[in-house]
């Protein structure tokens, strides 16, 4: 009796093993497409809303007085797309520092070709003080070389963009 409950128990546990290690899993990529002039991800951005959008160097004149603004569209033009999933993307600021852009709720991701576009972001942003752990994440996800990963050794204090919807404009 006890081998037939060994041999059993054994069975099922090699069962187990095999199932999960036979699981097909795939590597998150960005969604394709070519991220063309009124393509929207997320919520689309109404037009109304494009019109009234305001420069990044607009945003980041407002940012120095408040530490958050809520509902605000922005444009720009995108700069980089995280190429593991298009779950962040940045502009392009004034000065060539990177304004950093996630999706609310991480319900949305973006193609790589948006990457060089102009678009008008709709969400929140607000000031922040991002970890080395954080910026190194996301140089990975960047595909940053092993050097610069490793030469990020400070927080940095950065506008943040939490956005619920991206259009492609002109």
């Amino acid at each position: 009796m006890k081998r037939i409950l060994i041999y059993t128990s054994l069975f099922f546990i090699s069962f187990t093993a095999l199932s999960f290690s036979q699981e097909n899993v795939e590597k998150p990529t960005p969604p394709a497409g070519d991220a063309l002039v009124g393509d929207y991800y997320g919520t689309d951005v109404s037009g109304a809303v494009v019109n009234n959008a305001v420069s990044v160097e607009k945003l980041e004149g407002e940012l120095k007085t408040t530490k958050t603004i809520e509902g605000i569209a922005v444009k720009g033009e995108v700069t980089d797309v995280c190429a593991k999933k298009g779950c962040w993307i940045t502009l392009k600021t004034k000065d060539g520092e990177s304004f950093f852009v996630k999706m609310k709720d991480y319900a949305f991701f973006v193609p790589t070709a948006l990457k060089g576009k102009n678009v008008v972001l709709e969400g929140n942003a607000e000031k922040k003080v991002t970890s080395v752990e954080e910026l190194k994440h996301y140089a990975k996800d960047a595909k940053k070389t092993k050097a610069e990963i490793d030469a990020i050794k400070m927080p940095k204090e950065e506008i943040r963009f939490l956005a619920s919807g991206i259009k492609v404009v002109n």
